[in-house]
């Protein structure tokens, strides 16, 4: 318990220490993502948009589906959500093996490579969630009082991101094939995650294993405070919640006592 303690005091003040790093860095990386494209910060509302087109044609004119709401916004909601994620852990997975040389030479908490890249992708989230606001006014659909809770809803987002996120960079440093199962599992989890689909339309034991999928509460809960108007499912949400926090807390733990090994095996 001990040790336990020491640890968590040492991560919270070293954080406190290079919280400028972790600003500098997070600059660096959103410059070099954008640094030679036309399109700019526009990439992060394209894509989005784009498969918010493909899959509205599939469920409005090919298999019409009821969501309880205009199909493209349910689906832009759950993609922006999604894509934010998403984006976050493919920067992630490979922010430690591609920053050798501050890994193996130069000390500071590591954890600021994966962390950035999390910070970049919220810049991301933001742009885009500007098209939201947009559609919500296109559809007339009101802000109603549950956006108070959004702030909840995104620090439990941030806080599940930021745990997988540490995950993945710790484990691909480690074993350099994790990158490559990553794109498998990415591309399978946005599937049950509802976010193009309800989880009702799934039924049976895929719905049942959907259920325990923490993307699934978090990706609904910004569609109840955003558009429904609704508080979210305490049940559902919480425990999302609560697994965050515990994934988070876990995973930073798991990365700050095994950092010293990193520069052995970048």
């Amino acid at each position: 318990m001990s040790r336990l303690l020491a640890d968590v005091t040492e991560m919270f003040q070293e954080q406190r220490q290079y919280r400028e790093l972790l600003f500098q860095v997070t600059y660096r990386d959103l410059l070099l993502r954008y640094k030679q494209t036309a399109m700019g910060f526009a990439w992060a509302v394209f894509m989005p948009l784009v498969n918010t087109a493909v899959f509205a044609v599939i469920f409005m004119r090919v298999a019409p589906l009821d969501v309880g709401m205009p199909y493209p916004l349910y689906a832009f909601s759950g993609l922006l959500v999604w894509n934010f994620f998403a984006s976050s852990l493919k920067f992630a997975v490979n922010s430690l093996t591609s920053n050798t040389g501050l890994v193996t030479k130069v000390y500071f908490p590591r954890e600021v490579l994966p962390v950035s890249c999390v910070l970049v992708s919220t810049v991301d989230f933001a742009v885009a969630s500007l098209v939201l606001v947009g559609m919500m006014v296109y559809y007339g659909v009101g802000f109603h009082w549950t956006v108070v809770l959004l702030p909840i809803v995104v620090l439990v987002h941030l806080l599940f991101t930021v745990g997988i996120a540490l995950l993945l960079s710790m484990a691909n440093l480690f074993y350099r094939d994790v990158k490559y199962l990553f794109e498998i599992v990415i591309s399978i989890w946005m599937f049950l995650s509802s976010t193009v689909v309800p989880v009702e339309r799934a039924g049976g034991k895929l719905a049942a294993i959907m259920q325990w999928n923490p993307m699934l509460p978090i990706i609904d809960a910004y569609r109840d405070v955003l558009i429904r108007g609704q508080v979210p499912p305490l049940l559902s949400f919480g425990g999302a919640a609560l697994v965050s926090v515990l994934v988070c807390g876990v995973s930073w733990l798991m990365f700050h006592r095994a950092e010293f090994e990193f520069a052995e095996n970048v």
